[in-house]
């Protein structure tokens, strides 16, 4: 299968180029400047036998050479990823996550018209689109869309502007919503890496307390590479149109994901707030029921929860 990944140097990005080479596909990998320097992580070996293509999403550049040969399917993954960055900058994410996002699918529903490529097109959205929802139940697909982040709405935006090419032009297009997740080598912006040096640093200065923001809420926490496996799975059974949840269906507070770190690295330590730290609009409890998933596909996670932060951990060690 020939394979086109956006933002392929991103942290999801290398695990699925990664996975996609081990399972014998032909990669592009589609990122800014065109460069695959950024793609840390990746052997030299694997960087050389992926395809590099520019790619920009804040409208400067055409995406049509994105299409020039056959493409057999497409995972888009580029966007302005984490909730800080994106309240940090509102209207450069909706440029990139929305408005990218649509251009992207044009190009695609463009080849597809004009006979070059017939690709299933994998739009990677986020569990914050469905926003506090209604009490600790498991979120559903058909759930009411109700973003509380700049993020989570580009995020809603997006999948609305690519559904609706998916019903006027024919083009397969699946959403896939993940739920947080993690692995060895993500950035410390992200909550649990972050965690993790802030306990180690504690430990090291002998220091009893670790700040952090609000550990109450409640997450639904899977390995980077398992939802890349859910990611390869559904380019092979996906329906056009459809929505899935990619989760594993259990809810950790954050307190007790804390806890574990601090076990895991042998540091008698309590969290202190920090007010610095907090976010204003957090969603007190996010979990997904990946129900529709494994029925389409047969998908269950193979990483468990301890061995994920443990990976988590050792990356920072080294």
């Amino acid at each position: 299968m020939r394979v086109l990944v956006t933002g392929a140097d991103g942290f999801v990005g290398r695990f699925l180029v990664r996975r996609l080479l081990d399972d014998a596909h032909s990669v592009t990998g589609a990122v800014r400047h065109g460069s695959p320097q950024a793609a840390a992580g990746l052997s030299a070996a694997e960087r050389g036998a992926v395809t590099w293509a520019a790619l920009e999403l804040d409208g400067t550049t055409p995406m049509n050479h994105l299409f020039a040969g056959p493409v057999d399917a497409v995972v888009h993954l580029a966007a302005v990823a984490s909730s800080s960055e994106a309240r940090r900058d509102p209207a450069t994410a909706w440029i990139v996550n929305t408005l990218g996002t649509a251009r992207l699918l044009d190009a695609a529903a463009r080849a597809r018209d004009e006979g070059r490529s017939d690709p299933l097109v994998l739009v990677v959205s986020s569990s914050e689109v469905y926003g506090a929802g209604e009490g600790e139940r498991r979120r559903l697909e058909e759930d009411r869309l109700q973003p509380r982040s700049p993020y989570g709405a580009t995020k809603a935006a997006a999948e609305i502007a690519a559904l609706e090419v998916w019903r006027r032009t024919g083009l397969r297009v699946v959403v896939a919503r993940a739920f947080q997740h993690t692995g060895p080598g993500q950035s410390e912006t992200y909550v649990v890496p972050a965690l993790a040096r802030r306990i180690r640093e504690a430990r090291r200065d002998r220091r009893r307390t670790v700040p952090t923001g609000n550990l109450e809420p409640v997450r639904d926490l899977s390995d980077v590479r398992d939802v890349v496996s859910a990611y390869v799975a559904l380019l092979g059974a996906a329906a056009g149109g459809e929505t899935y949840n990619i989760c594993r269906g259990e809810g950790r507070r954050l307190a007790d994901i804390f806890a574990a770190l601090a076990r895991l690295l042998d540091a008698d330590v309590v969290p202190e707030p920090d007010p610095a730290l907090q976010r204003a609009g957090d969603i007190p409890h996010l979990v997904g029921d990946p129900g529709r998933l494994q029925g389409a596909t047969g998908w269950a996670p193979t990483h468990s929860f301890d061995q994920t932060l443990r990976d988590v951990v050792d990356a920072q060690a080294d």
